[in-house]
């Protein structure tokens, strides 16, 4: 055979319909697939916290039993209209009120957190790395909601039962947030900014009954 017969063999077995000498297909890749890319910022801290105490006896049952109580704020409501009752049943209209202002408090922040995340439309964190250890109403993650009505409730509420000021946030608010965190469902910028928006929140509230009062 002739190199010029060989050459022009090898010139048709590469056309292709986009034209001659079209690249030939790759070959499939062998071996492992490819590790995963490793989480950056957020997520890294995410998966480090997870890291740290996810394991731990008790500690996802117990962030899962906070997730299910601070759901809407449904578990604050609760509170405050048992307080709210308690206070009734007494006499005692000063805290009777401010534990309706605290109910209303912890809805109204958990509200305005609703808001936000529409605005934002931030997701939810999503690393390979990162484990969801709860399911949740919506993919929107900023500000978390858990935190913003847990924080206005304890600032609330702990006013209503006649507790310095820092008490109750102290004892409710890092677990909620830190819970959000071990389940992977929030960054921690989320957390934090939930926490602010309650705490202007609860403020908010406490301004408007000083008026009210003073108006009296």
């Amino acid at each position: 055979m002739s190199s010029e017969s060989t050459d022009k063999d090898e010139t048709e077995s590469r056309e292709s319909p986009s034209g001659p000498l079209a690249p030939l297909p790759a070959p499939s890749p062998s071996g492992p697939l490819a590790p995963l890319p490793a989480p950056s910022g957020e997520a890294a801290a995410l998966v480090a916290i997870q890291s740290a105490i996810a394991d731990r006896p008790g500690v996802l049952s117990a962030a899962r039993g906070l997730s299910h109580f601070g759901e809407h704020s449904l578990g604050w409501l609760a509170l405050a209209g048992a307080g709210a009752l308690a206070a009734q049943c007494r006499g005692d209209r000063l805290a009777r009120r401010r534990y309706i202002e605290a109910g209303a408090g912890a809805f109204t922040a958990h509200a305005a957190s609703v808001v936000v995340k529409r605005i934002v439309r931030r997701k939810r964190p999503n690393h390979p790395a990162i484990a969801v250890g709860v399911s949740t109403p919506s993919k929107l993650s900023f500000p978390s909601s858990h935190a913003t009505s847990t924080t206005a409730a304890a600032v609330l509420l702990g006013r209503a039962a006649g507790l310095p000021p820092a008490v109750l946030p102290a004892l409710l608010v890092s677990p909620m947030l830190v819970s959000r965190l071990v389940l992977g469902v929030h960054y921690p910028s989320d957390v934090a900014a939930g926490a602010i928006v309650g705490a202007l929140t609860a403020g908010a509230v406490v301004a408007a009954d000083a008026r009210i009062l003073k108006e009296q």
